[in-house]
């Protein structure tokens, strides 16, 4: 087990030995070396028979399929490795075979009693057996750290990791080639001692010099450089080393193996003499073929046939990686410069089109650049497996697709428009057609855009296809560029989130607390680009030394359609009609057959002239429940209309729920759910934390909240920045965004506390917090795990609802924190002096005068309030509650004036 046995403790020591001490390492591995080859004379493996020079008939394709194959993954394992996107993997890869070939080389020679000649077999083998995967994966653990001294540590963990799993893959590799030398067949028994040598090689190497050499490479490095290391990568992690963890039950069969693979060579070596065994296949070819003499150009081909087919492949490889992969990388780059200083010209629709593939080039290439996942795989995680029973049945994965999914054969030259739409109406569809050809239909209005999703069966490749529709259309060609679109699971976001999707938009998601919530500590996530923002609500969370209280006062979505009757007298029937309790059993009877969740609880009714406005309010369970209300609306008009059936439905929100948009009603009925918070703040802490005193924190509330509020004739704004914090909860957490618009009403009270009035008594009033916990964004991966962070991910099964509720319980002591702090930092004038330093702005050149107010970068107007009242006072009179007026009738009066 990781961390506990044996065998993982001495692996580690030994890594921790040979990256601490790298030149030590590396100069007995080159000393063991060359005594080796001065001193290995007398211990040498018997020698075989020497084969002719001219290999002839079955050896011979044998060799050349060989060191084709060694060829192709010797070529193959470096461009996986090129892929990584390190220079630094890649030339410790290189440097690691070029010094096995050596010791290998050296190994060949004075080991096994050949000579130069045999190393051109040989030396394949090594190519053939050399798994630079492992290579990669230590390299990458080193690559990972951000010092010397975590280098050395991660190359030990790393080695820890890799080491037991190599030793006994390296075992029974030898023991199960290693049984070919037993074989009798000359031949063959040299190409298993080559493969033998190999693979110890390959194991010694990788042991010793291989860890001891990265480490002193990425220790130079970082001595060449200065600040961030210049090899450390944020998108390598150990993370990807568990797909390498080893299969218990594997690993038992590769055990008994070794040991019944170790007892058949014992008793062989020991019974069966070597010598009996003598014949070659390189004999049985030369006394089939020696009754004749051959031509000289029949010697000739097949003397160097093997050579031909060899050069022919190297020769291909070179060109592909110099004529095409070299330049592709060069004309793209090519293309970037030229266009970043071309002029925007609507009249050029060529340069148009040449930068939008351009741009779909560099998107793609961004996506190839998968962090260490294998080619040609399709990773899927599987993040929540838990049992959604209830509302929503929902299993959040993240799909990494392929590289290679994303065109289809986009090399090949487009073809016309009337064979692409022939294909496209054919059995195999869109999907067998190219990006190229994609666009060609949408452009050609031959295919929707907003329908590439479907036709195309991938929404990775659709995005990346509509990118390339879209972006010659855009103010700025190279406008897409910057915005990601990779390693995204669309298929959340189809038919529920975003349509003609072109990519996502990354917020930065900070995190305030702990905040305790009725007993329960939580770490709130804000997504905003605001400074200080969270730097200031975490102040007031820590201030809150005493936790919030937190109830839930009223629960109920709202919709409300418009109806309209022939007459005035008519309306006014089905005005009173709906009054009676009976009735409202009938309209309740529908709605709530429409759903397990929605149920009835109120309506509210408006007549204007022989317009109706019927304010349905229902529960509905953790879900916001908009859609959900919805759909009861409509099944509560027809229960109606059987009553009423000249009554005309005119819309389904008729601006009376009312739904994005500041309203009065919301603020006075409430709307979704209806929160109110409670604190105490001791005057310590005020004094020492808030930097502030409680006097001043009343009077700045009374005069900005309550009386600022009144002037400006605002409806439910009676508080400092409510929609700051629900904003940015509402984005972390998947909410609607523009459902801020109500969210936000709040009305904050603060009034001194305890016998001598010392500390601080605040409250946070929310009547229409429009919040749910399933449906639209909650479905997506990030914002889902925003809602774990708060233990409120999904439906609550044992109390639906449950999780809505807690999720606002704990918005709104979020805002009450929010509010705390901000408004500390007006009374202590503190607030432009902290946006200054969070958002780097430079200072004014002179201070202003006291009798005139400085530009704030911000939505506030207020620096600095004075006050003259005592410390200790009075408690103020009890303040009206929410649903009373704050307007005043006279304000219009009195307006012209105000300073």
């Amino acid at each position: 087990m990781e961390g506990g046995g044996v065998t993982w403790r001495t692996f580690w020591a030994h890594g921790a030995l040979c990256a601490g001490h790298p030149w030590e390492v590396i100069f007995s591995v080159i000393t063991s070396t060359i005594a080796m080859i001065s001193f290995a004379d007398w211990y040498k493996m018997p020698g075989q028979p020497r084969t002719p020079q001219e290999y002839q008939g079955l050896d011979v394709v044998v060799m050349t399929v060989l060191r084709c194959s060694a060829l192709l993954y010797t070529y193959h394992q470096f461009r996986t490795l090129h892929r990584l996107g390190s220079k630094y993997i890649l030339g410790v890869a290189g440097l690691v075979v070029v010094f096995s070939s050596f010791v290998f080389s050296c190994s060949v020679i004075k080991l096994l009693d050949s000579d130069v000649s045999d190393l051109k077999d040989a030396l394949f083998f090594l190519l053939l057996l050399v798994d630079l995967s492992r290579t990669s994966l230590l390299a990458q653990f080193a690559l990972s750290s951000s010092s010397q001294t975590e280098v050395c540590t991660n190359i030990a963990y790393g080695m820890a990791r890799l080491g037991p799993s190599l030793t006994l893959d390296t075992i029974v590799e030898a023991l199960v080639i290693g049984a070919g030398t037993l074989s009798g067949v000359s031949r063959l028994e040299q190409m298993c001692a080559f493969a033998c040598m190999s693979i110890l090689v390959n194991y010694i190497v990788f042991m010793t010099f291989f860890p001891a050499c990265l480490s002193l490479i990425l220790e130079l490095s970082n001595r060449c450089s200065s600040g961030r290391p210049p090899w450390q990568m944020a998108t390598l992690a150990r993370a990807m080393v568990d797909q390498e963890k080893p299969n218990p039950v594997v690993q038992r069969v590769k055990v008994i193996m070794s040991a019944g693979l170790l007892l058949v060579h014992g008793i062989t070596r020991w019974s069966v003499s070597l010598s009996q065994h003598t014949i070659t296949l390189t004999d049985a070819a030369t006394s089939l073929n020696s009754s004749t003499d051959p031509h000289v150009i029949v010697r000739l081909l097949n003397a160097g046939l093997d050579h031909v087919v060899f050069m022919v492949i190297l020769a291909a490889l070179i060109i592909k990686y110099v004529l095409f992969e070299s330049h592709g990388q060069l004309e793209e780059s090519l293309i970037h410069d030229s266009l970043n200083h071309q002029q925007d010209s609507p009249s050029n629709s060529s340069a148009k089109a040449g930068k939008s593939m351009a741009s779909g080039l560099r998107q793609r290439t961004r996506c190839h650049t998968v962090s260490f996942s294998r080619q040609g795989e399709e990773v899927a995680v599987e993040t929540d497996k838990e049992d959604r029973g209830s509302q929503t049945e929902e299993q959040v994965v993240e799909v990494v697709s392929e590289p290679g999914a994303l065109s289809v054969d986009d090399s090949q030259p487009p073809r016309t428009l009337e064979e692409c739409v022939a294909v496209m109406k054919s059995e195999a569809g869109a999907k067998s057609l190219s990006d190229s050809e994609v666009v060609l239909l949408v452009e050609k209005k031959q295919l929707p855009g907003y329908q590439l999703e479907k036709v195309l069966g991938d929404p990775l490749r659709a995005v990346g296809v509509r990118r390339r529709v879209v972006a010659p259309h855009t103010a700025h060609l190279s406008a897409l560029d910057a915005l990601p679109y990779c390693h995204y699971d669309y298929s959340k976001v189809v038919g529920v989130c975003c349509e003609n999707v072109v990519g996502y938009m990354p917020v930065p998601v900070g995190v305030a607390g702990p905040l305790l919530v009725n007993g329960k500590k939580y770490m709130v996530p804000l997504a905003t680009t605001e400074g200080c923002l969270v730097a200031s609500t975490n102040r007031g969370c820590r201030a809150l030394v005493n936790g919030v209280k937190s109830q839930i006062i009223r629960d109920g979505m709202t919709r409300a359609p418009s109806v309209r009757l022939p007459s005035a007298t008519q309306a006014t029937e089905v005005y009173m009609w709906l009054r009676k309790r009976e009735n409202f059993a009938i309209i309740k009877e529908g709605f709530d057959s429409t759903s397990r969740y929605a149920r009835l609880q109120d309506l509210h009714v408006g007549i204007a002239g022989r317009l109706l406005y019927m304010r349905f309010v229902a529960h509905t369970g953790d879900a916001m429940g908009m859609n959900m209300v919805s759909k009861g609306t409509e099944a509560g008009l027809k229960a109606l209309k059987k009553f009423f059936p000249e009554m005309e439905v005119l819309s389904m929100s008729g601006n009376y729920c009312v739904d994005k948009k500041p309203s009065a009603i919301n603020w006075i009925e409430g709307r979704g759910k209806s929160v109110v918070c409670e604190a105490v703040v001791p005057g310590k802490v005020v004094t020492d934390v808030l930097k502030t005193r409680v006097s001043a924190l009343v009077e700045a509330c009374i005069t900005k909240n309550l009386v600022g509020s009144s002037l400006a004739g605002s409806i439910g704004g009676n508080n400092a920045h409510a929609a700051n914090i629900v904003a940015a909860m509402f984005i972390a957490c998947g909410q609607d965004p523009a459902q801020v618009v109500g969210s936000s009403n709040c009305m904050t009270l603060m009034e001194q506390w305890g016998e001598y009035g010392e500390d601080l008594h605040i409250t946070v009033t929310m009547p229409s917090l429009e919040v749910g916990t399933v449906g639209g964004g909650t479905s997506l991966q990030p914002q889902a795990s925003c809602l774990s962070m708060l233990n409120v991910k999904g439906a609550n099964v044992e109390n639906p609802g449950e999780n809505a509720c807690q999720f606002a319980k704990i918005l709104a002591s979020t805002v009450l924190a929010g509010e705390l702090s901000l408004m500390s930092a007006l009374a202590a004038g503190h607030l432009v002096k902290s946006h200054m330093a969070h958002n780097r702005a430079k200072p004014p050149a002179t201070k202003p005068s006291s009798a005139s107010l400085p530009s704030i970068p911000s939505s506030e107007n207020i620096v600095t309030i004075k006050t003259t009242s005592p410390t200790i006072s009075a408690p103020p009179a009890p303040l009206p509650p929410t649903t009373t007026s704050l307007s005043c009738p006279a304000i219009p009066a009195l307006l012209p004036y105000c300073p």
